[in-house]
């Protein structure tokens, strides 16, 4: 098993409700489990920004957990009793999106057979989280301007504008900034909702977080029981790039469950990733044509590479000690395999 270090959090999992597109959730403390810095000064950030109500981005790839930190900003704040509404503009087609976030009076159009409050409506004393805001349409790209300068919305059909106490956090997995450059994101709507950014790394430039991820998903799939994990599988674990961030390892410790069905270990066999993840980059030779130290270089250097050069936070995904690394990057440094620039780091 991996080590025992503290935890920046650990509560229980968060559940969705209603549908994936838009949902109004209870209240409750989201899990954010880590062992990383950056992480935890992204959570510490968030509080920071929690006790104001200016709108928040928060930018990551996809599967690094962007939603849960809206949920901590949300439930950190003055708002926590108020409702949280998610809406995934990449998910409601635009025809439909304006009337989910701004709602409708009656016979606003055909169909519209009585009134219904939109998003910022339902969140009225609370938050209300944009997920995928650079998919918005222009038009309503100048709504959320709207919104965010003058705090008024229109419903479809309406006579008015009404006014609306809603916090802001909007999530984005595309450069907004490079978006903007390109014509595709409205410049004063970027300037108005990247007052407060808040970035998520990758969980390949975190790897420590292993150490408390799978366990926890290995709880959550087997029943509470957490299995012993073999050292060899933390190492695959650690070499591999996570495109699909925490949500695919969460996909892989599931699997490798089933897999581990008759072992009370699980092993390096029972880690099993997706064909199109898992494929050999073409400049490296297969691992059953290297040397068994070759394929151990490899795997300290590609870990060392998704660590940024920190031999501290490489040698913990690796499961070995800060000294055996330090040793190891020295021998290949006096055999001519290693630049100075590679070796280096914490």
């Amino acid at each position: 098993m991996p080590p025992s270090d503290s935890l920046a959090r650990a509560l229980e999992p968060f559940g969705d409700a209603a549908s994936p597109a838009a949902r109004v959730t209870p209240i409750a403390e989201p899990t954010i489990l880590t062992k990383s810095l950056a992480m935890q000064t992204a959570m510490k950030m968030a509080e920071v920004v929690a006790r104001h109500k200016t709108p928040v981005l928060v930018e990551g790839e996809s599967g690094t957990g962007k939603e849960l930190l809206a949920r901590y900003v949300h439930t950190h704040s003055d708002r926590a009793q108020g409702p949280f509404v998610a809406v995934n503009c990449g998910a409601i087609p635009e025809t439909l999106l304006e009337s989910e976030l701004f709602g409708y009076e009656k016979g606003a159009f055909t169909g519209a057979l009585s009134f219904k409050a939109g998003k910022f409506e339902l969140a009225a004393g609370g938050t209300i989280l944009l997920d995928d805001v650079s998919e918005l349409a222009p038009a309503l790209q100048v709504k959320l301007l709207r919104v965010l300068q003058e705090y008024e919305i229109d419903r479809l059909g309406g006579r008015g504008a009404l006014k609306v106490d809603t916090r802001v956090v909007c999530t984005s997995n595309r450069s907004l900034k490079k978006l903007v450059a390109e014509g595709k994101f409205r410049e004063d709507l970027f300037y108005r909702i990247n007052v407060f950014p808040l970035k998520l790394a990758p969980l390949r430039e975190r790897l420590e977080d292993l150490d408390v991820l799978v366990p926890h998903f290995m709880a959550k799939y087997n029943g509470e029981v957490v299995k012993e994990v073999d050292r060899e599988a933390y190492q695959k674990l650690a070499a591999y790039a996570w495109r699909g961030n925490v949500r695919e390892l969460e996909n892989v410790v599931a699997r490798a469950i089933l897999l581990s069905y008759d072992s009370p270990r699980l092993s390096e066999r029972h880690i099993v990733f997706d064909d199109l993840d898992a494929a050999t980059p073409a400049e490296e030779p297969p691992m059953g044509e290297m040397t068994l130290r070759e394929m151990e270089k490899r795997l300290i250097l590609r870990t060392l590479r998704r660590c940024n050069g920190n031999r501290t936070h490489a040698a913990a995904a690796l499961q070995i000690s800060v000294r055996t690394m330090r040793n190891k990057l020295a021998e290949y440094r006096a055999n001519g395999e290693l630049t100075e620039a590679a070796g280096a780091g914490g």
